[in-house]
């Protein structure tokens, strides 16, 4: 059996998953915050929970957000402080006595929707979320990319391409991102970003779910807004997809629920891809909440182990 854990800065989501990649089983507690043994307990008490439900002995993945293992050996996650600075994956692949494997969460949602019955015919799938930010994974072959630093997949840090401002204007505004610098493309193509473009250009703050719904009852400037953003989304992802040239494309976030942006983005991307290029299949993401759980459980599908 393959156990999957999601964890956050609220919960530890745990689901056990069959060799046909079937969730037999779930359930979830609170994230303890303050105590790393604290922490360390509820993990293996878990795990000894289901070893004891399918009288096994189950591989066990950790999806978590941050950094999994830094040169030291540490995590890095400071949405989860009790196991952040701690050599998580060494302490309970010890304490449980089998090969513990990591990685953050952005991997595991691309992870888990590469390993779908339908999408498993893919060798190079994509992972794009558009949620809080932009984020995002690469999966070949079945076996996630985390690259040396765990950062493989963070499309959201890539800065705006001159076309953006050839669209938008040049007088269009560098925003300063959270990570330090100007004009990454997470403030104007997240949820966040979305609602800020609407914002720019009506000078009406409305929410995400607000301009959605302006969208569904035919808004003139809701409909307007939707085509600026997704010719700007196809403008960014014009030079990802030059370098990544995937197979398959699902997205993810919030903004996934809007099905006017996949469906929207393919007739838009040709003109800024190589003449020989295809355009990717595009889809929505199929597994939703379950992407966390399921993608690290699947880090055991392959056989490589963890660095």
């Amino acid at each position: 059996m393959y156990y999957g854990f999601d964890i956050g800065g609220s919960k530890i989501a745990l689901g056990v998953f069959d060799t046909e990649r079937r969730l037999q089983w779930e359930t979830r507690i609170a994230t303890p915050r303050d105590s790393y043994d604290a922490f360390l307990r509820a993990v293996t008490d878990l795990v000894a929970e289901a070893d004891a439900r399918f009288a096994c002995k189950g591989s066990v993945g950790i999806g978590i957000p941050g950094m999994p293992e830094t040169d030291d050996g540490t995590l890095y996650a400071a949405n989860v402080p009790a196991a952040s600075g701690k050599p998580l994956r060494a302490d309970l692949s010890r304490l449980l006595d089998r090969d513990v494997r990591l990685d953050n969460d952005a991997n595991c949602f691309a992870l888990s929707e590469a390993w779908d019955d339908e999408f498993i015919q893919y060798p190079l799938v994509m992972g794009l979320i558009l949620g809080t930010g932009v984020g995002g994974g690469l999966v070949i072959n079945g076996k996630a990319i985390t690259g040396r630093s765990y950062i493989t997949g963070e499309f959201g840090h890539i800065r705006l391409p001159v076309d953006a401002f050839t669209l938008m204007g040049f007088d269009f505004p560098l925003r300063r991102c959270g990570c330090g610098q100007l004009g990454c493309i997470e403030n104007y193509l997240s949820g966040r970003g979305f609602a800020w473009l609407y914002q720019h250009y009506y000078q009406q703050p409305l929410s995400g779910e607000e301009i959605v719904a302006l969208w569904h009852q035919g808004d003139e400037k809701a409909h307007q807004h939707v085509e600026r953003y997704l010719d700007l989304l196809a403008v960014c992802l014009g030079n990802i997809l030059t370098i990544i040239d995937p197979d398959l494309v699902v997205i993810g976030g919030g903004l996934s629920n809007f099905s006017a942006i996949a469906e929207g983005l393919a007739a838009r991307l040709p003109r800024h891809l190589l003449p020989v290029a295809s355009v990717p299949r595009i889809e929505r993401a199929r597994h939703g909440d379950a992407g966390g759980m399921r993608g690290a459980a699947f880090l055991h599908l392959t056989d490589t182990p963890q660095r």
